[in-house]
């Protein structure tokens, strides 16, 4: 039975395309007592109250993670915390550095503090591939918020709440996913654009990525960044499974992305453990009283988990199965 069943949770970001698989799945799975869902848009709540039938165990908080009093007012009798809350464009962030930067980093620092004090139990922070080694703006306020929320725990130390974060890579059948955007240009009969043909990807499902985040709530002392064991895939292969037999070509890298994703970079890679279904990157300090756990086994010398180097790989076959399945 998962720490989170019957108890009081609070999604930050909870309109998004994983906050509503979250919610689908604890409401179904978890039977919480309490599901509140705290973002800043008004029109996706009012759906979101409508796909959810008014379910009489979710709690709908208009708020910006920007502001701590009205956190603080969410947060009010919660056990746990999954921060899902970010700007995620790269496009838009280099074009807006600062907004990236008061949601993705102020934001995170004003989740960590209104937690502690309201004496939430467990966070779970999620984090993104673009996090590791960045290259960009929105990469870069990920990895301030990763180092921020296990940093949090030094700031608990005395106080029972722990943080920890988890980091995947790109979600199949998420907002903003190329899959639609592909189907689209195939029955239209034009070309598929592909970043680079040479380009590979880490994919993870929606309900892959809900459970990974409840079972880290189940893991977690504080202090570990939790990075999943995925298949790659090649972009070629994913648009030839979309629309098979459609034209492609080369577009080019767009400023700040990368020809293959890395979640583990070589530096975080002196610090990871492999685990069944997972890798636990080590905190740098663990003054809080932070413990490795038993059935971890450290990665070889020189280990980096980039999507070009993995051992693990979707064939086009599995790939056409999951696309087909609606995901």
């Amino acid at each position: 039975m998962s720490v989170l069943q019957g108890s009081n949770i609070l999604v930050t970001g909870g309109t998004g395309s994983f906050g509503k698989a979250f919610i689908r799945f604890a409401l179904d799975n978890l039977d919480p007592n309490r599901l509140v869902i705290f973002s800043r848009d008004e029109l996706k709540q009012y759906e979101g109250r409508q796909l959810f039938d008014d379910d009489k165990r979710l709690r709908w908080f208009i708020g910006d993670v920007r502001d701590e009093r009205r956190l603080l007012r969410a947060l009010h009798n919660i056990d746990y915390v999954v921060h899902a809350a970010a700007l995620k464009q790269v496009d838009t962030g280099e074009y807006n550095p600062f907004e990236f930067v008061q949601t993705n980093v102020m934001g995170s620092q004003n989740v960590i503090e209104a937690c502690i004090d309201a004496g939430v139990k467990r966070i779970v922070a999620l984090s993104t591939d673009k996090a590791s080694s960045p290259i960009n703006l929105y990469g870069a306020t990920k990895l301030t918020a990763d180092k921020l929320f296990i940093s949090g725990n030094h700031y608990a130390a005395a106080y029972p709440t722990r943080f920890s974060v988890v980091r995947y890579g790109n979600v199949m059948g998420s907002r903003g996913s190329v899959i639609p955007f592909f189907r689209k240009l195939a029955e239209a009969g034009q070309s598929l654009p592909i970043t680079d043909l040479r380009c590979t990807r880490f994919f993870i499902t929606l309900p892959q990525a809900v459970q990974f985040v409840v079972d880290s709530f189940d893991l977690m002392s504080g202090g570990e960044l939790y990075v999943p064991r995925i298949p790659s895939m090649r972009i070629t292969d994913l648009a030839q499974a979309v629309a098979p037999g459609a034209a492609m070509h080369d577009v080019g890298l767009r400023p700040g992305e990368k020809l293959h994703e890395e979640m583990i970079s070589p530096d975080e890679g002196r610090r990871a453990l492999r685990l069944e279904d997972r890798f636990l990157v080590q905190p740098d300090l663990g003054s809080w009283g932070w413990v490795p756990p038993v059935d971890g086994v450290p990665v070889e010398d020189g280990f980096v988990y980039r999507s070009d180097s993995n051992d693990q790989w979707f064939t086009r076959e599995r790939i056409a199965e999951i696309v087909a399945s609606g995901i």
